[in-house]
């Protein structure tokens, strides 16, 4: 069935094969997570001179590093000479310098070339030309953004424009004071689907009545099918016996002093496209960042941030982990149902959207837009 013989209500989605084909993954990987901005770790997961911690952007293995200066800097993870794994290792800190393992070039925490055997016998080397591969690296919402185009595109036209166009305006989710909240609690989803997957079952709320009965208890409006990324500026209301984001819809802990009074008791979705999702509710943020690995298997890393004063408390945030946890959960488990079928015969030319879906569209085409189809 093609788009013209689908009733006005339907849109057509993506074919299977966009779930499933190596090539078009490959495409995706290089047109979209290398050229764009991409939310790679967490500034203050890097605390001193020497911390470092290496994530996968697209096809390459990216190595984020703390300075002498306090500054955080983005290379590709690779030696100069002979093009061996600079760092194996995930995360960690080195007191200097990074030393490739093979032939022990040593470059500085600015990526400089700094040592090498027989370095002084070769003075035509020169120390910054041969350093490490730069990465452009920009920090927002206490997150390091880095992007492995030669020419990056605009932050304030992409990253920030997602925001913006989503809640109306920047000043929305800065008075959340994100970049200035702790980490309360990290859990790592290894999700068996396609990264699209993710990223359509997250912006739409027509499987919420079906699959999410604890957070359509704490808000209500979501059994009617449509998600607040629906409307622009849109706050999913509380329930009205709701005092709390929590898996009992009990209390919360203590709000966020930024917080107006028209975002409380209320819960705020946010796509930022490619990879990362923001969830904003009165007392903490969720934040989702993805990790395409496979055309069928994403990394999800997810944070729950607090008041630096709750987490530092020793408060219990298990109700509050636990609500979006479960979320978590009930979504990849949808997300991967669906990823078996996608190399069916049944789903070669795709599904549809129903009219709260219709939205999703807008991503496809943008997808296609970036990869080509």
């Amino acid at each position: 069935m093609t788009a013209i013989d689908l009733p006005q209500s339907l849109l057509p989605t993506l074919p299977g094969p966009h779930y499933t084909d190596p090539a078009i993954f490959a495409r995706e990987q290089e047109r979209i997570f290398e050229a764009g901005w991409f939310c790679a770790v967490r500034s203050a997961d890097l605390p001193s001179p020497g911390s470092f911690e290496t994530v996968q952007v697209g096809r390459e293995s990216v190595l984020i590093a703390r300075g002498r200066d306090g500054a955080l800097r983005a290379f590709l993870n690779v030696c100069r000479h002979r093009g061996a794994r600079l760092c194996t290792d995930e995360k960690g800190s080195v007191k200097r310098a990074f030393q490739c393992m093979y032939h022990a070039w040593t470059y500085g925490l600015d990526g400089k070339l700094v040592a090498a055997p027989n370095l002084t016998g070769m003075p035509d080397i020169d120390r910054v030309e041969y350093g490490l591969t730069k990465v452009h690296l920009r920090e927002w919402l206490g997150y390091a953004w880095v992007c492995l185009a030669e020419d990056a595109p605009s932050f304030a036209d992409t990253v920030q424009a997602d925001v913006s166009e989503r809640l109306g305006g920047p000043g929305e989710i800065e008075a959340y004071g994100i970049e200035n909240l702790s980490l309360g609690r990290r859990i790592e989803y290894d999700v068996r689907a396609n990264w699209k997957q993710i990223i359509e079952n997250f912006m739409e709320c027509y499987h919420c009545a079906t699959i999410h009965p604890e957070l359509t208890e704490v808000v209500p409006e979501f059994a009617d099918g449509y998600a607040a990324q629906y409307f622009v500026g849109h706050g999913a209301e509380f329930g009205s016996d709701v005092t709390g984001f929590t898996v009992d819809g009990g209390d919360g802990l203590q709000r966020l002093p930024g917080v107006g009074e028209h975002q409380d008791r209320r819960y705020y979705a946010i796509t930022i496209r490619p990879q990362v999702f923001v969830n904003l509710v009165p007392d903490h943020v969720i934040v989702h960042r993805m990790f395409p690995l496979a055309p069928d298997r994403t990394l999800v890393r997810c944070d729950w941030l607090y008041l630096a004063d709750v987490v530092e408390s020793g408060a219990d945030l298990d109700r509050s982990v636990e609500l979006f946890h479960r979320v978590n959960q009930q979504d990849f488990e949808a997300c991967e149902r669906c990823q078996q079928a996608m190399g069916s015969r049944a789903y070669a030319r795709g599904g549809v959207l129903v009219p709260s879906e219709h939205h999703i569209g807008e991503f496809h085409e943008w997808v296609r837009a970036k990869a080509g189809d």
